[in-house]
């Protein structure tokens, strides 16, 4: 018996990722459901790569952000529509405002900290990855929970 394991025909990996990031589309849905007002003290930071297919932010947002940025829904977000593959937002950057057209499979992270609830997704990174870059300043400052409760991070490993 062969303590290597075989590679699966199953994508499982890719539909575990599809099925955390339906989660994120019934959340925001239910955002929308309820008139874009969130509840309680709900709040989101969603993270995603801006170069993925699909992704529309202004120019100078993608000049700011050449590989990953993070939004904060919470007090100043506006026009929020969700679809099946995605979602639109208006958001403010330095008193201007802008608008954000991001798909699911574009979104690398979803945190709701008011909750200690978070996902991570696997990123599909390109072999020349950017310089780091600021955190985008929309709507509040960045909180970030140390402990990793309540954080589902699923990753497959590839066999080489």
């Amino acid at each position: 018996m062969s303590d290597d394991m075989p590679d699966s025909l199953i994508p499982y990996d890719e539909i575990v990722q599809e099925a955390l990031r339906a989660v994120v589309g019934r959340v925001l849905g239910e955002v929308v459901a309820a008139g874009g007002n969130l509840p309680g003290a709900h709040h989101f930071y969603i993270t995603f790569k801006t170069q993925a297919p699909g992704v529309v932010i202004p120019p100078h947002l993608k000049e700011r952000f050449p590989d990953e940025m993070t939004i904060v829904l919470q007090n100043k977000f506006w026009d929020l529509a969700v679809s099946e593959t995605g979602f639109s937002v208006g958001l403010s950057f330095n008193q201007i405002p802008s608008k954000l057209d991001i798909p699911f499979a574009a979104i690398t992270a979803f945190v709701d900290p008011a909750v200690d609830f978070g996902l991570q997704f696997q990123a599909i990174v390109p072999d020349d990855v950017p310089p780091p870059h600021d955190d985008a300043e929309n709507d509040s400052p960045v909180i970030s929970s140390d402990d990793g409760s309540n954080v589902v991070t699923v990753d497959f490993g590839k066999k080489k």
